[in-house]
């Protein structure tokens, strides 16, 4: 079925019975992508004056509890309230979910025991090309990024500078593969999280990143329409599910 969006001054064409999700999910029948030093998550069901409340136990409804952490299990959208001593919700400051995106495939340049994207490497991709959103895919592109244990793996991560191109370049929502942004161990400073999120000026309120996409390898670089759907905690970051649509010519 081809929708024609009205995006701006720009009416673009998509297909919107092909779907592209590039979010990782919860899922308890696989081994879970896990970052940050916290245990897996768990869905069980709840239990009510000792019974288990599941069909398979004898209730008439499965009734599951869910125990995560958005930011080590999931496919998750985070605002400025992630990293600022005031409480600010993702939910209320994500107020659009259509962006035109790029997508853009980067090897991590390397200094000793570190990966990194520099914003040369992102100015390359880019170039002088217009986007709300930018999704990074970082190789090698393996599935098991999908499940991969990150605590103590010291992940890649952007340089500050790359961040801070972003940001200039008018960039409102950044999404990776990667558990985050910054480095794993970088003493708090969070380099990349400020420079996108413009903490030394004016807050940056509408800007989001998203972390633990998976780009597919057959999903080719290029210009997309991004729908950036979010599940409503009154959070700084909250569970999603980006979902890419091939913009028609």
């Amino acid at each position: 079925m081809i929708a024609t969006i009205q995006y701006n001054s720009r009416k673009i064409q998509i297909d919107v019975s092909k779907p592209i999700d590039i979010s990782i999910a919860i899922d308890m029948s696989k081994t879970n992508v896990n970052a940050w030093y916290v245990d897996d998550p768990k869905i069980f069901p709840e239990r009510i004056d000792d019974e288990i409340v599941k069909v398979s136990e004898g209730a008439v409804v499965n009734f599951n509890n869910i125990h995560f952490n958005p930011h080590s299990h999931i496919t998750h959208t985070e605002c400025v309230g992630h990293i600022t001593k005031e409480v600010y919700s993702v939910n209320k400051n994500l107020k659009h979910y259509f962006f035109v995106a790029e997508v853009v495939t980067v090897a991590p340049e390397n200094k000793g025991d570190d990966f990194f994207i520099s914003a040369k490497q992102l100015k390359t991709a880019l170039r002088n090309k217009k986007r709300d959103a930018i999704v990074i895919r970082t190789l090698p592109n393996l599935l098991e990024k999908k499940s991969r244990r990150y605590s103590n793996t010291n992940p890649p991560f952007l340089l500050a500078e790359a961040a801070e191109y972003l940001k200039e370049k008018g960039i409102k929502h950044l999404l990776i593969d990667l558990p985050s942004v910054d480095k794993e161990r970088d003493e708090g400073k969070l380099l990349a999280h400020n420079a996108f999120w413009n903490t030394n000026g004016k807050l940056r309120m509408d800007a989001t990143i998203t972390e633990f996409i998976y780009v597919p390898n057959t999903i080719e670089d290029g210009e997309y329409l991004l729908n950036l759907m979010i599940a409503p905690f009154e959070n700084d970051a909250t569970p999603s599910k980006p979902v890419l649509y091939q913009i028609l010519d």
